[in-house]
């Protein structure tokens, strides 16, 4: 088990559909309209709206409705949660690697003291 819990799931979820990663790329330019969002998109606004529910459900976008206009803004806490998710699994990697260049290099060694 890792200690990133159900959030790490759901904005996984969330960013494997290139709809939503794009998104999530317009949203990091500064808040949006739904409107807005869904205007290069060729799709229904209703199916739109889906790719919204599920980016508010895990947390990556907020939204806030004034009259009949609907915000939405990128929220940094659980992209900040995946960035540290592969911070970690590249220090593991990189740790991996540097024993393996030590191990390469003691046996090289070895090889040409014999």
């Amino acid at each position: 088990m890792d200690n990133y819990g159900a959030g790490l799931d759901t904005a996984f979820h969330a960013l494997a559909d290139p709809t939503r990663r794009a998104v999530l790329h317009r949203l990091s330019k500064g808040p949006a309209s739904v409107s807005e969002l869904a205007e290069p998109f060729a799709m229904a606004l209703p199916s739109f709206v889906k790719h919204i529910t599920v980016l508010e459900r895990s947390r990556l976008i907020s939204s806030h409705k004034r009259g009949r206009i609907r915000t939405c803004s990128l929220e940094h806490e659980n992209l900040v949660a995946a960035e540290r998710w592969f911070e970690d699994l590249r220090a593991q990697w990189a740790s991996r690697y540097t024993n393996l260049d030590n191990l390469l290099i003691n046996l090289s060694g070895k090889n040409h003291d014999a």
